[in-house]
């Protein structure tokens, strides 16, 4: 294993998982995607239901008046948070700065997080809608707070003496993956997972380094997905038998985590200008060529992708199961982890184009969800 020691012992995570320490065999290629006119959009056209809707949006449905990004959806699709600058969201909103929104799709209401600080990066919401993970700078660092939605009351600092990022968050919102920082010399970060019901932390991984990692956790807080920023590998950490398995790797013995799916089954990383999906039952590589992953919905089956080839769709989602295509966005859209319901019915994203939705005329940057069936 390239400059990293395991947690404890050699063992692997899962008898499953490859035997070697470079990339496991690729057992399919699916191509990527060249054209809109390639795609299956079927279901787009023909299933009740579907289509785009705006819900960065005000209580009487009038547009939002700042910037709206960051968007993480639920697994049932019914809930989705989000970062905004905008001040009519609520009829509660302070208009001061940029503050966290969850919003009930089923019930058409957004609700106000309540937070002492300004969010510093995207928001994670748990998959069961529950809770939201929040950063914002205090003092000098960054910490991490959880939300309760039904309240909209801050639970409590996740990350007490450091900088904290990049959380994950389980089904449940109880166990928080992150990376905590140690800003003073000597400078370092780790991989911890907190329980915030017991208030135990776990150290998966400590580095020697500040160069940037990231966790994904499953969605029964089992496993943990994390990079090594120096090294460029991924490796998966079994919080339950203690063992930690890897790296995974590229071709180019490189790899960057997107994440792992809730139910545990896939891995998605970046190598070269390619994407792989990686099967944990059976250690195999699915490659998805000349295409950028973003996030893959709970059941592991859907695999949300941008293009490399930018003179078509920006924003794409793939069938692993049977290679087909639909797009989610014709125009510049954005969308990072966690952003896909579980079947691959919902995709929530953020876009400054005008022509997504009627009446878009705010020239802000708007949160939509598309909606398959």
């Amino acid at each position: 294993m390239r400059g990293t020691t395991k947690r404890r012992g050699n063992r692997r995570v899962r008898a499953a998982l490859c035997a070697t320490v470079v990339v496991c065999a690729v057992t399919t290629v699916l191509p990527g995607v060249a054209s809109a006119e390639s795609m299956n959009v079927a279901r787009v056209a023909s299933d009740s239901g579907a289509g785009v809707e705006r819900i960065s949006v005000a209580p009487d449905g009038a547009q939002g008046d700042g910037d709206s990004t960051a968007a993480t959806i639920t697994a049932n699709g019914r809930s989705v948070a989000f970062s905004s600058l905008a001040n009519n969201l609520t009829p509660d909103n302070p208009a001061i700065r940029e503050r966290v929104y969850v919003r009930d799709q089923r019930m058409s209401k957004t609700m106000l997080m309540s937070t002492p600080v300004r969010p510093d990066q995207p928001p994670v919401i748990s998959g069961d809608g529950q809770y939201v993970a929040m950063w914002g700078l205090w003092q000098r660092d960054t910490k991490s707070f959880l939300s309760q939605v039904s309240s909209g009351s801050t639970i409590g600092m996740n990350c007490a003496g450091l900088s904290c990022s990049q959380t994950s968050l389980s089904a449940d919102g109880r166990y928080i993956a992150q990376v905590a920082t140690f800003n003073r010399p000597p400078s370092r970060q780790r991989i911890e997972v907190r329980d915030w019901r017991a208030n135990t932390t776990e150290t998966v991984y400590e580095f020697d380094h500040t160069v940037s990692s990231r966790p994904s956790i499953s969605g029964d807080g089992r496993f943990v997905a994390y990079q090594d920023g120096k090294t460029e590998d991924v490796f998966v950490w079994d919080r339950t038998d203690d063992t930690s398995a890897g790296p995974i790797e590229g071709p180019s013995k490189a790899a960057k985590l997107v994440q792992i799916s809730k139910d545990g089954s896939k891995i998605v990383y970046l190598s070269g200008s390619d994407t792989y999906v990686q099967d944990e039952s059976s250690g195999t590589d699915q490659l998805v060529p000349n295409v950028r992953g973003l996030a893959i919905d709970p059941t592991g089956r859907y695999l949300l992708y941008a293009p490399n080839d930018t003179t078509g769709p920006s924003l794409v989602l793939r069938d692993l199961r049977t290679g087909t295509d639909e797009i989610v966005s014709n125009q510049p859209a954005t969308a990072g982890t966690d952003t896909v319901s579980a079947g691959g019915r919902d995709v929530v994203f953020h876009s400054t184009a005008d022509d997504i939705v009627p009446g878009d005329t705010n020239g802000k940057s708007d949160v939509f969800v598309r909606r398959f069936y």
